[in-house]
């Protein structure tokens, strides 16, 4: 039995989708063990630094490290078979994202706290919504929705700001994360 050149060049793009919704199905997959993780870390961060106000800077640093290490672990798991590569390129790109919030928010805007809150998520936030444009439109939705509510409670929460950012960003991110791990 012989096929055309017609079906087999429809065959094979048949397989290149398949192959396309495999990979973002994977990159969904770690992408929401990810988020869910951040999202834990964010509503704790949160909480705490409501909780205990003059304990934020370290509840935050301390959060802040947690969260990198068990991201690189996560990044790293499943590479085993290649032996423990860290993804440099995503380190690089977190510690250029760190950076220029660090210039932004400490040496040229000296932010106030409620400042703070507000602008390291929706930097962060930007990110997801700036990978959305390779990886699917989940994480520029994510990005740009939890953006727009972060900036709407920063400016109708009032003293209550800190739980509107547990429970948008972390919450957030966390029932993105579930449903990122569904796709």
């Amino acid at each position: 039995m012989a096929i055309s050149p017609d079906e087999a060049g429809a065959m094979l793009a048949d397989i290149d989708a398949v192959v396309a919704k495999v990979k973002q199905s994977r990159i969904y997959r770690r992408t929401g063990e990810i988020t869910i993780l951040w999202g834990a870390i964010i509503a704790c961060g949160q909480l705490v630094s409501m909780a205990a106000p003059r304990w934020s800077l370290w509840d935050w640093r301390i959060a802040d490290g947690l969260g990198v290490a068990a991201t690189v672990i996560l990044m790293a798991r499943g590479r085993s078979s290649q032996g423990l590569r860290l993804p440099l390129r995503f380190l690089a790109a977190f510690a250029l994202v760190f950076l220029f919030g660090f210039l932004w928010s400490a040496v040229i805007g000296r932010f106030g706290p409620r400042e703070l809150d507000a602008f390291w998520p929706t930097l962060f936030l930007f990110g997801y919504a700036f990978a959305g444009l390779w990886f699917g439109a989940a994480l520029t939705a994510l990005g740009l929705a939890s953006s727009a509510l972060i900036v709407a409670g920063y400016f109708w929460s009032g003293g209550w700001f800190d739980l509107w950012l547990a429970v948008v960003n972390g919450g957030g991110f966390i029932l993105c994360g579930l449903w990122m791990r569904r796709a």
